[in-house]
């Protein structure tokens, strides 16, 4: 049995780049789901596999990203390195202070608009 995204996560996804007044059919939607299914799959099995060749048991954020170079999705690289990087970050933040306020890695606009330039 396959697992797919739900329809009403990819449905948001989908509303995020199209205009406000558009309509999206149920075969475009499960479409899209199966596609990204696939592109989920293609990726974590190429860093599972360079998981195993390095003898480890856990996928790690580094192993996807280095599985989106060898499949050619190069152009995605330096985006999510960044993410990642902000993302450990905050958490180090989160881990030092109780409750934490205001700045974040940059500004969450900079990631953003960071991620919005890659094609």
């Amino acid at each position: 049995m396959e697992q797919y995204m739900p329809i009403a996560n990819m449905k948001q996804v989908m509303r995020r780049v199209l205009p406000p007044h558009a309509k999206i059919s149920d075969n475009a939607k499960e479409t899209v789901q199966v596609c990204f299914s696939e592109f989920i799959n293609f990726i974590t099995s190429e860093a599972n596999d360079r998981c195993h060749l390095e003898l480890r048991k856990t996928v790690i954020a580094e192993d996807v990203i280095a599985a989106m170079g060898k499949l050619g999705f190069n152009d995605y690289i330096d985006p999510l390195t960044l993410y990642l990087h902000c993302y450990h970050e905050s958490e180090n933040e989160r881990d030092r202070l109780p409750v934490r306020r205001g700045r974040e890695c940059g500004s969450s606009a900079s990631t953003a608009n960071y991620v919005a330039a890659s094609p």
